[in-house]
């Protein structure tokens, strides 16, 4: 599935076979400009999304940031909704995340965020998933997007 547009870029990523990039063309906007180059992929009923932590992602114990943490669920839900469910993340907000972080991870290896769609309404999409790190659970999550469909003119 290849989607461009004049603010977003979902195309296949050359350099990760079976990949795709999940990034914004605008480099100034939150998700590139903190979190860096995503790249996701579908497997199975699950979506997974990457990233590729550098030192600005780190906190004061030289770990990666629960903040960061947080953001790569955050934009996981939407990309999930995306690559699994019924489409258009875009007018979407998240309502509600849940999070349980286990232990903390490390800044020299990538971080992905795996996650399924549990049910999806008209209006909402329940996620819920796993970061993780090699081996190592980081964080369990769960999450309720409002999708604001749009409304017809007239």
């Amino acid at each position: 599935m290849t989607i461009t547009s004049d603010i977003f870029e979902h195309n296949p990523d050359p350099d990760n076979p079976g990949w795709y990039h999940w990034n914004l063309k605008d480099e100034t906007l939150f998700n590139s400009a903190v979190m860096g180059r995503l790249i996701t992929r579908k497997e199975g009923k699950k979506c997974r999304l990457r990233m590729f932590p550098q030192g600005k992602h780190k906190n004061l114990r030289g770990l990666i940031h629960g903040g960061i943490t947080l953001s790569l669920i955050d934009i996981s839900m939407f990309t999930t909704m995306h690559v699994i469910g019924s489409g258009n993340a875009g007018p979407s907000v998240t309502l509600e995340l849940s999070t349980q972080f286990l232990e903390g991870a490390s800044p020299d290896q990538h971080l992905d965020s795996v996650t399924e769609i549990m049910r999806e309404t008209g209006n909402l999409v329940f996620v819920r998933g796993e970061v993780v790190q090699v081996d190592n659970c980081i964080a369990s999550f769960s999450g309720i997007i409002r999708n604001f469909k749009q409304r017809r003119a007239g």
